[in-house]
């Protein structure tokens, strides 16, 4: 066992078997870098809504609740359903909330960072890019952060546009997203997939994935919290049956390397971290499985294992978010093409 300092004021711990892999434990302590200093200059946080009716990808859905979507396995886990009896076409809001950069000039090709479930985690993200820009740890990163069409799981809007697994999101993102935020604010994004990153926790987190591997023309990075790497998927589609399961299950392993480089942390009481591996619901074990399929394709990874934490725990997010944007963007401090 080796020990490894990483710029979090704490000491993570890497298995010898697996030199990717670490281990935190409580008690879990902000890093330095998510205090917000005067002296540090700040971004600005900018805000607009997007409509269900504006949208060609995802003109909105609905979760039903009945006897078939009310029904669950022994474990809890929702059992699968024929699409129209889990949800019906309804309408939706959502906010995206956009990062921009202290002393960013307007027209000029920025490093990219699309966060799902954006206005959870934007007080973060902007606390520890402030901090990592002014330090030039990493590079003038403008963050896109879009909230989900609501709902969740299977048969809601959030649950067809993160637990699909396919390039559909991305799409969405590339399509109707990013030329709204560069029509609204005159930023421009760089066309280079290692400078644009995609980040999300728990279904969000598996979107991110998604978005990188059905799209690694445009994102060479991944940051994932309790990633729902299970079978959560609605409507099930035939080419993957047990949804997100079959990142690790199949397609990593039956695929070529891709240029993809992951950050992942799950936590070590994460959701149905007992139940048997047939529920294909156990978010450790999926991580764990993820992590391994990652390493046995020789992929640039690293993936945090957090003792006693919770789903998407925000105490671990505090801690770890700064080392996790550095760690990604190690090498690429300057946003220029490479």
């Amino acid at each position: 066992m080796r020990i490894t300092a990483l710029p979090l004021s704490v000491l993570l711990v890497a298995t010898a078997s697996a030199p990717d892999t670490v281990r935190i434990a409580p008690p879990y302590i902000d890093a330095p870098e998510m205090a917000v200093r005067r002296a540090t200059p700040h971004g600005t946080v900018h805000s607009f809504i997007m409509h269900s009716r504006d949208s060609r990808i995802f003109p909105g859905i609905r979760q039903l609740d009945n006897a078939v979507t009310q029904r669950r396995d022994a474990y809890g886990n929702r059992i699968a359903a024929p699409a129209d009896e889990e949800s019906e076409a309804a309408p939706y809001r959502r906010e995206v909330l956009v990062y921009i950069p202290a002393g960013y000039r307007h027209g000029t090709e920025a490093p990219l960072l699309v966060v799902q479930d954006g206005r959870d985690y934007a007080v973060r993200v902007a606390a520890a890019l402030d901090s990592l820009i002014a330090a030039h740890r990493v590079p003038p990163i403008v963050a896109v952060m879009i909230q989900s069409g609501g709902g969740d799981a299977q048969g809601s809007e959030r649950g067809l546009e993160y637990d699909t697994v396919s390039g559909r999101y991305a799409e969405f993102v590339e399509r109707e997203v990013l030329p709204q935020v560069t029509a609204l604010y005159a930023v421009r994004f760089t066309r280079n997939p290692s400078l644009r990153a995609t980040m999300g926790g728990s279904s969000g987190a598996s979107a991110a994935f998604a978005m990188a591997w059905f799209h690694p023309e445009w994102y060479g990075k991944v940051l994932s919290y309790s990633g729902t790497f299970v079978n959560q998927a609605s409507p099930v589609d035939p080419s993957t049956p047990r949804g997100a399961w079959d990142f690790h299950a199949r397609l990593i392993p039956d695929s070529p390397r891709k240029p993809i480089r992951m950050w992942m942390e799950v936590g070590s009481k994460d959701l149905h971290w007992q139940d048997p591996e047939p529920t294909y619901h156990n978010w450790p074990m999926a991580n764990d499985r993820m992590a391994a399929a990652l390493e046995a394709k020789g992929y640039d990874y690293r993936y945090v294992v957090a003792e006693n934490a919770a789903h998407v725990d925000g105490n671990v997010i505090a801690q770890t978010l700064p080392g996790a944007l550095e760690w990604l963007w190690r090498h690429d401090t300057t946003g220029s093409k490479r």
